[in-house]
């Protein structure tokens, strides 16, 4: 055996051991006193060494694929739910939990919640001071105060809670760095299941590091996607490891189906409630469920990009597509995903009211007023339901109780400042204008003195004196200014216009 498999085996091994002596899902995270919302009392999870992987990604591909579990759920009977998944023959293919499962009832829903109550947050849905802004009474549940800060925490602990205990000893491996795999390594460290997460060398280092310190042995292996998911393949294979991908499962959709079982709780006589869509339309499907069953009046609203409306496509077409325009740049995350099974898809159709689809340009406004206004940092799959009031595109909501789950905050911190640059510019916040002066002492004070008049914020001021095709002795002056909002904007551009005839401003 090389070194590599060598020291995953002696990892796996020492999860073994903690975990044979490891305390239930609600005795890790419950006292006397009531819930003790993610964390161990007075434990710490196995820290990995990262030393430790320096062979790992060196050893050569094999061919062969992965035996997986298939999950069905077959009563709201927790003991029944586990023997079916003891029944389930293995599969020889590449993961697919949806083919194996009918549509997800009430019951399985309230199952989930019951079974994960202790090991995710019970999210706060608050009333929201951008209610008078767009005339609708907006409650915004905050999905990402999860600890790993994303609502998948929900599916996954269900997930892993669900599977056999021989299958808990011999660990899970998946292959991404999505807000699923994230939630699959906190939660399996926390529940002593030996976790391993492959992710490929164009990983941001911000994010490996994260997914260590959640307790997951992190494994840099290929430049791209698919060269990681291989690698996770042949190591599972090997090892005995489950094999997760995020899918559409029963279990994991009535993990997240619970998001909607807390916002009927939380918010009294609702009129509608607006989800994130795209491709990844499990927390949309399974709230939808349970949303209905309990009210079949609320409108239930999907929003997903207009660069890729996966959902709608998928939901015209009859069956999930393959959208070859979908992007993988991170700002997107899962709302630029691919569509990934027929059971959200059905669901979605069967169930939710309406999908509509926003501009990118909507999506960092509702970025910035979610800053602005709730203090809450969030990344493009947390705000695009915010987006489509922003947009205008749901004018029936005005008036009505509406509640928007805001599900995910895990943006990277090098786009936080370019998305809140670009927000405040697309918002009529921050304006550039240019304009030539003659190259005297004092020209340049005056042309301040108007901008302090109009109380105008300078954010940069440059001076160009060597490349300019204006007459000699002259100055070319571009300003970049902070405004209060369009009118203020408009108000500082006529007063400039009225002294400098040949100011030019830069549209956005």
């Amino acid at each position: 055996m090389s070194g590599s498999l060598k020291m995953m085996e002696a990892y796996r091994d020492d999860n073994k051991t903690k975990k044979q002596d490891a305390p239930a899902l609600c005795d890790l995270h419950c006292c006397k006193d009531g819930p003790i919302r993610n964390g161990l009392i007075g434990q710490k999870s196995p820290s990995i060494n990262p030393e430790r992987l320096k062979d790992f990604g060196e050893e050569d591909y094999l061919n062969g694929d992965v035996k997986t579990w298939e999950m069905k759920i077959v009563s709201r009977n927790e003991e029944l739910l586990r023997d079916a998944l003891s029944r389930i023959p293995q599969s020889s293919s590449r993961t697919s939990l949806s083919s194996y499962n009918k549509l997800i009832r009430f019951e399985d829903i309230s199952a989930a919640a019951f079974k994960i109550q202790c090991g995710v947050q019970k999210t706060p849905c608050m009333y929201s001071r951008l209610s008078k802004q767009y005339g609708v009474d907006i409650y915004l549940k905050k999905e990402f105060l999860q600890y790993t800060g994303s609502v998948k925490e929900r599916g996954v602990l269900y997930l892993l809670t669900s599977l056999p205990q021989d299958q808990q000893r011999k660990g899970v491996i998946v292959a991404s760095d999505s807000n699923f795999s994230m939630a699959v390594a906190y939660h399996a460290s926390e529940l002593r299941i030996p976790v391993f997460v492959i992710m490929s060398t164009s990983t941001s280092p911000a994010r490996v590091k994260m997914c260590r310190e959640y307790g997951a042995m992190v494994i840099s292996y290929g430049t791209t996607a698919k060269d990681s998911q291989t690698h996770a393949r042949r190591l599972a294979q090997e090892n005995g490891y489950l094999y997760l991908e995020e899918e559409d499962s029963a279990v994991y959709l009535s993990g997240l189906g619970t998001v909607g079982l807390e916002v009927y709780e939380q918010v009294p006589k609702l009129d509608a409630v607006i989800f994130p869509a795209g491709g990844h339309c499990g927390l949309l499907a399974g709230s939808a469920a349970a949303l209905k069953h309990l009210n079949p009046h609320i409108s239930v609203i999907g929003v997903e990009s207009e660069s890729f409306p996966v959902l709608q496509q998928s939901l015209k077409a009859g069956h999930p597509i393959e959208d070859q325009a979908c992007s993988n740049h991170h700002f997107y995350g899962d709302v630029s995903g691919l569509c990934f099974g027929s059971n959200s898809l059905q669901l979605t159709g069967k169930l939710v009211d309406k999908v509509v689809a926003v501009r990118e340009e909507d999506i960092l406004v509702s970025m910035l007023r979610l800053l602005e206004y709730e203090r809450a940092t969030v990344d493009a799959e947390g705000a695009i339901g915010l987006a489509a009031l922003v947009a205008g595109k749901l004018p029936e909501l005005k008036g009505k109780r509406v509640a928007i789950v805001i599900c995910s905050g895990n943006l990277e911190l090098y786009l936080l400042q370019q998305c809140i640059a670009r927000a405040l510019t697309l918002d009529n916040r921050v304006c550039r204008f240019s304009l030539v002066l003659s190259d005297c002492p004092g020209d340049i004070s005056k042309l301040l003195e108007i901008l302090a008049r109009e109380e105008a914020r300078v954010l940069d001021i440059k001076q160009e004196r060597t490349f300019v095709t204006s007459e000699l002795f002259t100055v070319e002056v571009t300003c970049t200014l902070e405004t209060r909002d369009k009118i203020h904007t408009a108000q500082l551009k006529n007063a400039l216009l009225e002294r400098y005839p040949t100011a030019a401003w830069t549209e956005r």
